[in-house]
Order: C-alpha cells, then sequence, then structure tokens
C-alpha cells in the first residue's frame, strides 16, 4: 500500500502538528527499549521482539505527530517513512522496522514463531538506532 492510497483509506490522517506528543513518543520509544533489554535478560526472545517493534513504531510516530499525520495502520507508517524520510532514515532500519513488525504479527498471534538470541539480538541494536535517527531528525 502506498502513502497516497493511506490517505484515501483513512489509514493515515493530517492533524495539527503536536511537538509534545512527538515528544511522548520518544519516551515511550525508549521505556520499550528498556523493556525489551529486561525481557533479553530474561531470555524471553518473543517479549524481546514484542518490545523492540514497539520501540521503533513509537520512534516512526513521533515523526507522524511532528509532521501533523495520525496513523491508523502500521504497514502506513513504514510507506510513509519510505516516502517522506528515505533520504534521512537508512532505508535498512525502516526494513528492520517492517520486518519486525511481522515477527511481532506472529510473536503475538502465530503458532510456530520462535525468536532466537540473534534475532533479538538485532532488534535491540536497530531499535537503538532507530531512536537516535529519529531524534536528530526532530532536534534538527
Amino acid at each position: 500500500m502506498n502513502v497516497e492510497e493511506c490517505f484515501k483509506k483513512r489509514l493515515l490522517r493530517k492533524i495539527s502538528p503536536d511537538d509534545e506528543k512527538a515528544s511522548q513518543s520518544i519516551k515511550m520509544a525508549e521505556e520499550k527499549l528498556n523493556m525489551a533489554k529486561m525481557a533479553l535478560e530474561k531470555e524471553f526472545f518473543d517479549a524481546c521482539i514484542i518490545y523492540a517493534y514497539t520501540s521503533m513504531f513509537h520512534s516512526a510516530r513521533a515523526l507522524l505527530y511532528k509532521d501533523g499525520i495520525q496513523e491508523k495502520s502500521h504497514v502506513c507508517i513504514i510507506a510513509y517513512l519510505m516516502e517522506n524520510y528515505g533520504g534521512k532514515i537508512p532505508y535498512y532500519l525502516i526494513n528492520s522496522l517492517d520486518a519486525f513488525r511481522r515477527e511481532r504479527h506472529e510473536a503475538l498471534y502465530g503458532l510456530e514463531f520462535y525468536a532466537g538470541k540473534e534475532d533479538v539480538s538485532i532488534a535491540i541494536k536497530d531499535a537503538e538506532e532507530f531512536i537516535k535517527v529519529v531524534k536528530r531528525i526532530l532536534n534538527a
């Protein structure tokens, strides 16, 4: 799905830009990242994937709030980032967000999902980097 379709289907909607919500989203992203790290210590790998993805999701959402966009679809967030931040956020991080979106879905709803320690380590590393990149964009 592309950004235009997301707006047509009202999965993305224009709102007033909101720096306070953007800031709250970054704080939430950092909290979820810390929860992912705690889950890793306990070897709760599925929870780790869920928290790392949620951290990246809230980071991405901060950019949408800054731009005056409300989301109703995780897929549309990724489309929006690709179209509007592809030059500022490395593509591999946007692709990682999408990959961990799918893994989060499998961890929550799938019957045969297994997250390994290596997957979790990558998820946490990418979530940390995603937050740093988004903070840089927000403070520019």
